[in-house]
């Protein structure tokens, strides 16, 4: 039996739509699964570690790892820059684990382009009420924030049909079962199957 290769999983959704509290039930869960951790030039927050929340670097060696080509996507933020380590979306692949990536649409294209079996998970809210109480429940934006990022939602959720599964996220257990039954599909797949139990396979049909 040889190790079959992982799957890489783009997972997106407009802000409020419970992305980041599903992925981290996935991470919890499933032990053969991982997230990947940006490189980011913003000033890390209280609260966050180097390495577990973002990898923290300086616009100087972000610039330079974008002339090597180091990232599989990258792109500016409000001023700041992200992106993603090729390298270490490879290894984690290649060590057999699946890996989440967490980013936005203009995001997914890039890795789409550069990684075209990489499977794409867009994750919604039940209806524009939904997702403007559970913004509005953080009680952390004003209303014009809020009605900023409700007209930027519109604009990210109208990406869906990019996207090789959908997520409605009404009940957090139903939503978390079907993502889980997505992933768990992918290791059930032909070419990996074929892959992890070539020696099963053979023998199975040799005379």
């Amino acid at each position: 039996m040889t190790q079959a290769t992982g799957t890489l999983y783009i997972v997106s959704a407009p802000s409020g739509a419970g992305k980041t509290s599903l992925v981290k039930a996935l991470i919890e869960q499933i032990d053969t699964l991982r997230v990947s951790v940006s490189h980011t030039t913003r000033a890390m927050r209280p609260g966050e570690t180097d390495g577990v929340n973002y990898h923290f670097t300086c616009r100087e060696e972000f610039l330079e790892q974008v002339g090597k080509g180091d990232f599989l996507e990258h792109a500016e933020v409000f001023g700041n820059l992200y992106g993603t380590s090729q390298s270490t979306v490879e290894r984690t692949l290649a060590a057999g684990h699946d890996l989440i990536l967490e980013i936005d649409w203009q995001g997914a294209q890039q890795v789409r382009r550069a990684l075209p079996q990489a499977r794409s998970i867009f994750i919604l809210p039940p209806s524009r009420a939904a997702l403007q109480d559970r913004l509005s429940n953080r009680g952390q934006d004003s209303d014009d924030t809020i009605a900023g990022r409700m007209t930027q939602a519109v604009d990210e959720m109208s990406h869906y049909v990019e996207y090789d599964y959908i997520v409605i996220n009404d009940d957090f257990h139903t939503a978390l079962d079907d993502m889980k039954s997505i992933l768990r599909s992918g290791r059930l797949s032909l070419a990996h199957q074929q892959n992890l139990n070539s020696q099963l396979l053979t023998a199975l049909l040799s005379d």
